[in-house]
């Protein structure tokens, strides 16, 4: 199982909610589609026990302290875009400001899964064979709700859980 998280905006108490969530589930990664937005949060992600692997999103600021500060404990900062395998599935994740870029990775085959924040809006959709899933935002501002997703590799199916 994978954990699915975005746009958390320095909002430390729902990112301290979150961790514990995935803390709780048997995870092999956890996969942070970008807008952290400070170095600070940094503490609160160091208490993550799964890997992390991290991209950054339009209003993440100093990310040369953000990359230093979360490359102590272990974290994958992973630049603008990763393309990473787990469990022997290929892993598109970037923040997503671009739809056509989002359309294009799905549509290219390449990708079992493609992994996106940016919207705020939570959705899991397929196009062709590629799984596009937006957990959300943490952080809870602009929607009013705390969400996360959970992705199942090995069945290729996810949910979004409201926290």
């Amino acid at each position: 199982m994978i954990g699915i998280i975005s746009d958390t905006h320095d909002h430390l108490n729902a990112a301290e909610e979150a961790i514990e969530i995935l803390n709780k589930n048997e995870l092999t990664a956890v996969l942070h589609a970008g807008d952290l937005v400070s170095p600070f949060m940094a503490r609160a992600f160091s208490k993550l026990e799964p890997e992390l692997y991290m991209v950054s999103g339009n209003n993440d600021g100093d990310k040369m302290t953000i990359k230093t500060l979360f490359e102590e404990f272990g974290t994958n900062i992973c630049g603008d875009f990763a393309s990473i395998e787990i469990e022997n599935r290929k892993i598109a994740l970037l923040h997503g400001t671009d739809e056509l870029i989002i359309d294009s990775l799905a549509k290219s085959g390449n990708f079992d899964l493609v992994v996106r924040g940016h919207t705020h809006e939570t959705s899991i959709k397929k196009i062709g064979k590629s799984l596009i899933i937006n957990p959300g935002e943490c952080c809870g501002v602009l929607s009013g709700k705390r969400t996360l997703a959970f992705w199942d590799p090995e069945t290729n199916e996810a949910e979004i859980v409201e926290f």
